[in-house]
């Protein structure tokens, strides 16, 4: 067995090391979805809270997850990777055992915030599992499956939410995730404690102000409606986000631990790479969002049903993934996201155009899900792919992290609007929900219009593999020959 340079002990076995990061990613990124069809049953247990104010349990998860996600990744080097994962899982299953009883929304909010700090700390924390335990010939095929992970997530969150919720109720969505959580956290033993490579945690105040900046934006947006667009409150909130967000950015440049890595952002291709990741988790988000309310508000179907229906559309986009990611990502990122942007908004004019209160489930939302799961699951690989090609090896961990951060705040942006746009009248109930997704083909549009910048200069020269023992280490195959991608 190889031995790793930060503690001479033997590695654990592949499978193990890959069942843990990947079991990671995958309790992480199932929340951000399975709650969603859970939105629509929360109203029984918390009658006098309006759309508006339960779309943050969505959001709000959003929002610290993007925060803490790309300063987390500087923890696994100051903690100590299996350390950080340990917190990451601990926090994340706790907190997912208070949202299950959680007796008022307040409560469930707070503890939605807490879980989305725990799974900010368990994504890197996974990722440093690869890059430091497994064996470099394997590296490549490793992340591969961590990747496969997530999108398989977001591929069950619908069709998981939806059964969990109709036999059992909302709140079990949450306690699925604790005996996981458990498990994880019984594996991590197998793995060796590393020693700490560098000092000093991320810019803690630059940490607080990404996340209340970015809070402050989602909630002046989501109450608009509500607290109507002249009240001074929105204004005030959405000003003083820009401001914080401004700040952040001012201060990312001095210090030298940021909280985000914004030197990255010289880098034309990285830079215009987290732009198209802003405008498709915005995109993103609220089709999600909207699909699930629809189905269960409009149809009438039930929240299995519903989340079944959902189903072929993101298998396929996870098969869509994986299958372009192989290929045309590294050669062509740039047609990959446009091609796939578009396909995206083909769908989304057919289901905006024809969209009515008359269930049309096999003549056109089936095969609009797996039109628009096409282009989705293109997208996202292209963009991943652009991002992590475009950076040096040392840093594409963090970058990585950053991308993934971008995109959240993105999905809270998404979510903030959709709950804006179904707070004004329409004529019917369908156009309401027609609108969400007009805007969905907006911001799927500028991301691929921006996604033709996306573009690798030819004969640009392979990097050298990094050490195991850093978490910014990529993935390479012997030689350098293949990079890894997410």
């Amino acid at each position: 067995m190889d031995r790793s340079p930060d503690s001479g002990a033997a590695r654990p076995n592949y499978p193990v090391v890959v069942t843990l990061a990947a079991g990671a990613i995958f309790l992480s990124i199932l929340d951000a979805t399975v709650a969603n069809l859970a939105v629509t049953d929360m109203h029984g247990s918390f009658p006098d809270a309006s759309v508006a104010d339960l779309t943050w349990v969505i959001s709000l998860y959003a929002v610290v997850f993007a925060s803490f996600l790309a300063p987390a990744g500087r923890l696994a080097d100051v903690l100590g990777r299996r350390r950080l994962y340990m917190v990451g899982v601990g926090l994340f299953t706790a907190t997912s055992l208070l949202c299950a009883v959680a007796p008022g929304l307040p409560v469930l909010l707070l503890a939605r915030a807490l879980q989305g700090l725990g799974a900010a700390a368990m994504v890197p924390a996974s990722l440093a599992l690869l890059l430091a335990d497994v064996a470099p010939q394997r590296r490549a095929a490793a992340i591969g499956l961590w990747s496969a992970a997530a999108s398989a997530a977001a591929a069950a969150g619908p069709s998981l939410g939806g059964i969990l919720i109709d036999s059992v109720g909302w709140r079990s969505v949450f306690f699925i995730n604790v005996p996981l959580g458990i498990a994880l956290l019984v594996g991590i033993r197998a793995v060796r404690a590393s020693v700490p490579t560098v000092r000093g945690l991320p810019d803690v105040l630059g940490t607080v102000l990404l996340a209340a900046g970015t809070g402050l934006v989602v909630l002046g947006v989501t109450q608009g409606p509500e607290w109507n667009w002249d009240d001074p409150r929105v204004l005030g909130s959405i000003v003083g986000g820009l401001v914080l967000l401004a700040l952040t950015l001012v201060r990312a440049r001095r210090h030298p631990r940021p909280a985000l890595q914004t030197r990255l952002w010289g880098n034309k291709v990285f830079a215009l790479a987290n732009l198209v990741s802003l405008f498709f988790g915005a995109a993103l988000y609220a089709w999600l969002l909207i699909g699930a309310l629809f189905l269960v508000d409009v149809w009438d179907y039930s929240r299995i049903s519903a989340g079944l229906s959902m189903s072929p559309g993101a298998v396929l986009s996870a098969v869509v993934a994986a299958q372009v990611g192989r290929s045309l990502s590294r050669r062509s990122p740039h047609l990959v996201v446009l091609f796939g942007s578009l396909t995206w908004v083909a769908a989304g004019l057919w289901l905006g155009l024809t969209l009515s209160s008359d269930a049309a489930l096999w003549s056109m939302w089936i095969p609009v899900g797996l039109l628009a799961g096409a282009g989705i699951g293109a997208v996202s690989t292209g963009v991943s792919s652009a991002a992590a090609l475009s950076v040096d090896p040392a840093d594409f961990a963090g970058a990585t992290g950053l991308n993934m951060a971008v995109r959240q705040i993105g999905g809270a942006l998404g979510i903030a609007a959709l709950a804006a746009i179904l707070s004004v009248h329409a004529s019917t109930e369908a156009d309401r929900y027609s609108h969400v997704v007009f805007f969905s083909c907006v911001t799927a549009t500028v991301a691929g219009l921006l996604g033709l910048g996306l573009t690798q200069r030819r004969g640009r020269p392979r990097p050298k593999a990094a050490g195991p023992a850093s978490t910014a280490a990529v993935a390479t195959e012997p030689g350098g020959g293949k990079e890894a991608e997410l």
